[in-house]
């Protein structure tokens, strides 16, 4: 059902994948970042930042995984944005 509604509203697996890909170089300069601007807090707390938003890839792909096969089942899997219009017109 979420899966459905996010397909309605546009959101493809592409987005997903991008998403994902985003937030894996997020979670690096996440880290990177905290390791420098809070050089009294150590390692652990940089860690923790990377990993949290390291989390984050997962899920994306996991929508990403969901999108891509209700796309396969809707035979919408690779359709441009105006392919997509002249369907629903």
């Amino acid at each position: 059902m979420i899966i459905k509604k996010m397909h309605e509203m546009g959101v493809r697996s592409e987005h997903a994948y991008i998403a994902g890909l985003a937030s894996i170089g997020l979670s690096v300069a996440a880290w990177a970042s905290s390791l420098k601007m809070e050089a009294g807090t150590g390692l652990a707390r940089a860690d923790r930042w990377g990993i949290f938003i390291g989390e984050w890839a997962p899920t994306f792909f996991g929508l990403g995984l969901a999108l891509s096969h209700y796309e396969q089942q809707e035979g919408t899997l690779g359709a441009t944005i105006h392919d997509l219009h002249k369907v629903a017109s």
